[in-house]
């Protein structure tokens, strides 16, 4: 009898970052499906079968430090990010995360990190948006950084200067607007929407489109959650996706006064009260706010398990994407060639949140 000497493969185990957000939700269900042992840093347990959760403060390096002193990831997925008032407080503040987290893990056994951000890399941070020169769409990889204070930078400085001392591959992924399955979540713009229909149909309002003419007529295109999932397990555990950056968006292309009205039928809105580009942007923080009393009572008698509406919808979020005055278009030839071949149907994708939200009761 013969005894084989092959090493049994190690079971990779993840610590996401963030994981109860809009792409750590996704991620979560990814990797599980995977068969990788998963770890969740949060504030608060993450109730999720298959998941432990280590308890920690991301502003607070000495809760990193004690939280993950005994950890022992080869993979780390961060998704967290928090606004500030300022752009120089977000580089201070999201900064600041990445820099601590990974200082926190510098015993363990870490293979890669990837790291979520977004097309402001190419469009500018909140408080000078698109305010520049900006790049041509569709936008690519190789564009120089813009000449503006940008928290995508400093996460991504943080981030190589850990790899340098830490001898771990990194990859950064920039989604567009990511939709997805969250609560809470700052940017959120399928519930959103979902939130905005309800409203409408409850209170016999107009399901007005709130942005700009620019992104009405314009071509444009999206990142689903579960997309942006894959993409990111790929380049973790592919050599063609080692220290890369790569824009992530679902393949196809659409124009608003195309995707609108579909919307709308998915989320059953009365075709005579859906109402597209006209004069002007009609931003929802000012459309919704005279209606969001109504949903507590909308809540209650439907069934509904969120009464708060502000726990819901990201109206400013939403209203910053669909009023932007340009065209945004990514490009993803980066990740085909290095051999990424996921693809999402924006529409589809829509659709199955909103049932995934219904079955939730999240929206009636």
């Amino acid at each position: 009898m013969t005894t084989s000497t092959e090493a049994t493969p190690v079971r990779p185990e993840a610590l996401v970052v963030g994981a109860s957000g809009i792409t750590g939700s996704a991620l979560v269900d990814h990797l599980l499906s995977l068969g990788w042992r998963v770890t969740a840093l949060s504030r608060r347990p993450l109730a999720r079968d298959g998941v432990r959760t280590v308890a920690a403060d991301l502003r607070d390096p000495a809760s990193l430090d004690a939280a993950l002193a005994g950890e022992r990831p080869t993979h780390v997925f961060f998704t967290a990010w928090q606004r500030q008032e300022t752009e120089a407080e977000n580089i201070r503040v999201n900064g600041g995360m990445v820099r601590d987290l990974l200082a926190a893990l510098s015993n363990a056994p870490l293979e890669h990190v990837a790291l979520v951000t977004g097309l402001k890399h190419y469009l500018g941070p909140f408080e000078a948006y698109a305010a520049g020169v900006v790049p041509d769409t569709p936008f690519h990889e190789e564009e120089p950084r813009l000449d503006v204070p940008n928290f995508y930078y400093a996460q991504e400085d943080e981030l190589f200067a850990a790899a340098e001392r830490q001898g771990f591959t990194w990859s950064v992924h920039r989604s567009h607007t990511v939709i997805g399955h969250a609560v809470g979540n700052a940017m959120n713009m399928g519930l959103t929407l979902a939130v905005q229909a309800t409203l409408a149909k409850e209170l016999d309002l107009d399901f007005v489109f709130p942005g700009s003419a620019a992104q009405w007529d314009g071509l444009t295109d999206m990142t689903d959650a579960g997309l942006l999932a894959e993409h990111m397990v790929w380049a973790a555990t592919s050599p063609e996706g080692a220290d890369e950056a790569f824009n992530v968006v679902d393949g196809d292309v659409f124009r608003w006064r195309w995707m609108w009205p579909r919307l709308a039928a998915h989320l059953g809105v009365d075709p005579a009260r859906v109402v597209g580009y006209a004069d002007g942007p009609r931003p929802l923080e000012e459309q919704m706010a005279p209606h969001e009393h109504a949903w507590a009572g909308i809540a209650e008698r439907h069934g509904l398990v969120e009464p708060d509406v502000t726990r819901l919808a990201s109206w400013w979020h939403t209203d910053a994407d669909l009023g932007r005055e340009m065209e945004v278009v990514t490009d993803m030839g980066k990740s085909r060639e290095a051999g990424f071949t996921g693809y999402r149907r924006t529409d589809r994708a829509f659709a199955d949140l909103f049932d995934r939200y219904r079955a939730d009761r999240l929206v009636p």
